[in-house]
């Protein structure tokens, strides 16, 4: 079984193509299509159909499920900025690094810097994909933040808080049960964390399978990095 074939089973398992709204058989269709050479691919299903509320709580460590911290209801506003996701409801998204050796800077350090060596940062969404099908992919001390999600506020202005995913100490809101849990919360733009890294990758790819309707691309600011 290639890699994006148990990819896609891993999703089938959780449910998640119910949650977009798609048959088990397109996401099977859309895994063998990819074929052979994509060995570091990650397939993600795009954030209209399957946003961050749906995502993180089918996240697990310790047998304890992943949860969305309780001053982000807004979460699944954070859309896709200075990032361009493909229009289709199935991609891959390719060249996944976590970011360590960004660790203690910002999002405001950290963008530029990636884009001047050619990566992309990754959406919210994306990143949960990835510990879905890789939980080891968050350690503790060494976790990360999605800044390729950003919220722009009524004003326009963009929102300072900056999406990321890390492990809950279950303290203060968090509760002691959900200690060791994964959770989706936020940082400042402007603030620097010892053990948040910031995802990224080299590119994404995306096609129409299966009769599946692209849709539009609802509610982001698409910019090409």
């Amino acid at each position: 079984m290639s890699r994006e074939a148990a990819q896609a089973e891993r999703l089938i398992e959780l449910g998640v193509h119910d949650v977009a709204g798609m048959a088990a058989h397109d996401l099977r269709a859309f895994a063998e299509g990819a074929g052979p050479g994509e060995g570091d691919a990650l397939l993600a299903i795009h954030p209209d159909r399957a946003p961050a509320s749906a995502l993180a709580p089918l996240l697990s460590r310790d047998g304890k499920p992943g949860f969305i911290v309780v001053d982000m209801p807004d979460v699944d506003e954070f859309a896709p900025c200075t990032v361009e996701l493909p229009d289709t409801p199935l991609y891959l998204v390719t060249g996944l690094d976590r970011g360590d050796h960004m660790a203690n800077w910002s999002p405001e350090e950290a963008l530029p810097a990636l884009t001047k060596e050619s990566r992309t940062p990754l959406a919210l969404t994306e990143g949960i994909h990835w510990v879905l099908q890789q939980p080891a992919a968050l350690e503790r001390n060494r976790c990360f933040m999605t800044i390729g999600s950003r919220l722009r506020k009524a004003n326009g202005a963009l929102d300072a808080r900056t999406p990321a995913i890390w492990i809950s100490n279950g303290t203060g809101r968090d509760g002691r049960e959900r200690r060791n849990a994964p959770k989706v919360g936020w940082c400042w733009w402007g603030n620097r964390h010892t053990w948040l890294g910031f995802a990224s990758a080299t590119g994404r790819t995306g096609q129409l399978c299966g009769g599946i309707s692209s849709g539009p691309v609802a509610g982001s600011d698409v910019r090409a990095v």
